[in-house]
């Protein structure tokens, strides 16, 4: 199945020019974002990612960034993208600043499905090209067409 991002993000969930200062300030205010298309409380989003970012830096490189984590309350996988005003040290693999972060939230239930999405979104953001033109633009609907874009040229 080749899993589509559309399926994943919604408009609202794309902030366009996030300024923060820190990692742990832009998973605050991603938990924000997250908490008003979920529906959960901020607070529980930030705790479930921070246990996450314990356990290693979600920072792929390439600037790239993808927090995650599951929560039982969820019932079904939501997407949350941000582009940052300015680039943010968060620990990656390559030591390099973060400035394009999606998150993802998945049910405890899960399972393959959010590897699946894992995958999926990180295959999406390490494409030279994409990643390019998300930089590139500030504008919400602009960004939420990239990211939703139908992955032909980069199926799975």
């Amino acid at each position: 199945m080749n899993m589509q991002l559309s399926n994943l993000i919604d408009a609202k969930a794309v902030v366009p020019s996030l300024k923060v200062t820190s990692k742990k300030q832009a998973l605050q205010e991603l938990s924000q974002v997250a908490a008003k298309v979920t529906g959960l409380a901020p607070r529980d989003i930030f705790e479930t990612l921070l246990q996450r970012e314990r356990l290693g830096s979600t920072g792929l490189g390439q600037g790239i960034a993808i927090p995650h984590g599951k929560l039982p309350e969820l019932n079904t996988l939501y997407g949350i993208f941000a582009r940052l005003d300015a680039p943010i040290e968060f620990d990656a693999m390559d030591n390099q600043p973060v400035d394009l972060i999606f998150m993802l939230l998945a049910p405890e239930t899960a399972g393959a499905d959010h590897l699946k999405a894992l995958a999926r979104v990180s295959r999406l953001l390490r494409d030279v090209d994409t990643a390019e033109k998300l930089r590139g633009s500030n504008d919400g609907a602009a960004l939420y067409a990239i990211l939703t874009e139908p992955a032909a040229s980069h199926a799975a």
